[in-house]
């Protein structure tokens, strides 16, 4: 007996060894999959307004080949399902509508690019979040049952910036359960989840994950100083004071931000989980030279801290696209994409 138990000692180490080199595949599986989605972009205010082209866009096949050619690796769908589902059980999603979300998916993946399809623009939830929770449910089951045989190249993302009444806390709770009916349908695809704040950078230090869960991207979203990316935008309160802000790039603009992405980046590496930086952007009536110095230098922290990212947006008021002329805006792309 002694002889078996010096044996079973014998195997621990090994055992370990193996247990440890096996978590250390899936870590790197999940931040292989955060580095694949490397550089990407926001279709913005087309499948998130109640009807797309309310807003002023529609999408078109040519969109996507536009940004793959422009270097981009990834595009972000933001998608407001709850303006076309049935608002009383079962909740059924308007068919006529997931086709468009499908024909967005085959073309980007015909693009060769990864698409990231999440829920946005869900206020009721924000609100409402218990009343509305059997809602945000079913919403899930039946996107994650739609697009189970998708390849790897399409992510998922629970819900796009909570807020208001669906608090740090309470999202705790509503995200782990959101996750777990994902998760019958993906149990490997990556998940991107972010805080609740408006997935603010100061909130990850409140956000609760399942540990057992490796398999999840978190993303924080990025307007600081908001009075220089918003100024002037009609829907930010007071914002009409700051037109005229500028951004010049000073030893002091600098540390600002460097500060709070490097916040971001220590709460990622202590909890070993990538970060994605799924929006940032300034508003059309900042000026453009001070534009594209943020642009720039967001963009280039970002990519040394690690993180994916997208920019926010493609070709609305913060667009780095000019869907009038199907041109670039030189200076905003020389931004998003240079070595």
């Amino acid at each position: 007996m002694a002889g078996f138990c010096a044996f079973l000692l014998l195997l621990a180490p090994i055992s370990q060894k193996v247990c440890a080199q096996d978590s250390a595949a899936k870590e790197s599986r999940i931040a292989q999959a955060n580095r694949t989605l490397g550089r990407g972009i926001n279709l913005g205010n087309c499948l998130e307004a109640d009807a797309e082209g309310a807003w002023g866009v529609t999408l078109k096949p040519g969109y996507f080949a536009a940004i793959k050619k422009a270097g981009f690796d990834t595009v972000r769908l933001p998608i407001k399902w709850s303006a076309h589902a049935e608002k009383e059980a079962p909740f059924t999603i308007d068919p006529v509508f997931a086709a468009r979300v499908d024909w967005a998916i085959e073309q980007a993946l015909k693009n060769r690019l990864n698409i990231i399809v999440n829920i946005h623009h869900y206020g009721e939830m924000d609100q409402n979040p218990d009343g509305e929770l059997p809602r945000l449910l079913s919403l899930w089951e039946q996107i994650a049952t739609r697009y189970r045989d998708q390849p790897k190249q399409v992510y998922l993302e629970l819900l796009n910036e909570p807020h208001d009444k669906l608090t740090n806390e309470k999202w705790n709770g509503i995200l782990t359960k959101v996750l777990a009916v994902v998760r019958k349908s993906h149990p490997e695809r990556p998940i991107i989840v972010g805080p609740g704040s408006w997935n603010a950078i100061w909130a990850l230090e409140k956000l609760q994950l399942p540990k057992e869960d490796d398999s999840l991207i978190v993303t924080v979203h990025f307007y600081d100083p908001f009075e220089f990316t918003h100024q002037d935008a009609p829907w930010a309160p007071e914002s009409k004071k700051w037109k005229g802000r500028t951004w010049k790039g000073t030893e002091a603009e600098q540390l600002a931000i460097r500060k709070s992405l490097e916040k971001a980046a220590a709460w990622g590496k202590a909890q070993k989980r990538p970060i994605f930086l799924g929006e940032f952007g300034a508003y059309e009536a900042a000026d453009l030279e001070s534009r594209a110095l943020w642009t720039t230098f967001i963009e280039d922290e970002a990519k040394s801290l690690g993180f994916s990212r997208a920019y926010w947006e493609f070709c609305s008021g913060f667009g780095a696209y000019d869907p009038k002329t199907d041109q670039w805006k030189p200076k905003l792309l020389s931004a998003l994409i240079h070595p």
